[in-house]
């Protein structure tokens, strides 16, 4: 059964972190990444996400470092928002390593009256959401534009040119209409055209 360790105390929890990860996740991926490469395999996108052993970035570098650099992450900022983890320095941490693959286009939204009441780890079902601390939402209905530019140029910064994929999962929009708002939202602030040279320096 899972078991997402989430601090190092009492004394269990780190024993267990180190089976998870030397006896288990470590040999697993290696021997995926080794069939991987076996049948022409270039690449392994990891998806982060809490209740993982891999839900952040130092996680996943983490695994990287251990398994190779076949391996690498589909970025769903969604499951990191709510983490308080900057999405921009996510991208630039994952850049730099040349573990950027992919890119989830999901957003979050923070309740932040029950988040200040019972902090972001919230098991309660989806569909409470009245409840939750945060929720699933379509691009845009939980940050801003500014915050999706920020993410858009924390990406061409990085030379990240590939796709931008929309995962809708937002229990307040119908399936169609989530997904517009999506690729209309994204449509505003996504950067077409290659930047040209400096032309006024």
């Amino acid at each position: 059964m899972p078991n997402w360790v989430t601090c190092a105390w009492p004394p269990e929890y780190p024993k267990v972190l180190e089976w998870q990860w030397n006896e288990a996740a470590i040999p697993y991926w290696r021997e995926a990444a080794a069939l991987a490469q076996a049948h022409g395999g270039k690449r392994i996108a990891v998806e982060m996400h809490p209740g993982f052993l891999v839900y952040n970035p130092e996680t996943a570098l983490k695994l990287r470092a251990a398994v190779g650099e076949l391996l690498g992450v589909n970025l769903d900022p969604s499951h990191l928002f709510w983490q308080g983890i900057d999405i921009p320095a996510a991208i630039r941490a994952f850049a730099s390593a040349g573990a950027l693959f992919h890119l989830h286009a999901k957003d979050v939204f923070i309740d932040k009256s029950n988040a200040a009441a019972n902090g972001c780890l919230d098991a309660k079902p989806y569909r409470r959401i009245s409840e939750r601390s945060w929720t699933f939402r379509s691009v845009g209905w939980g940050h801003d534009a500014a915050c999706w530019k920020e993410i858009i140029s924390a990406l061409r910064t990085a030379a990240y040119d590939g796709a931008l994929s929309i995962e809708h999962e937002d229990a307040l929009a119908s399936v169609d209409e989530g997904l517009r708002q999506s690729v209309d939202f994204l449509r505003s602030i996504v950067l077409r055209e290659p930047p040209t040279e400096m032309w006024w320096a």
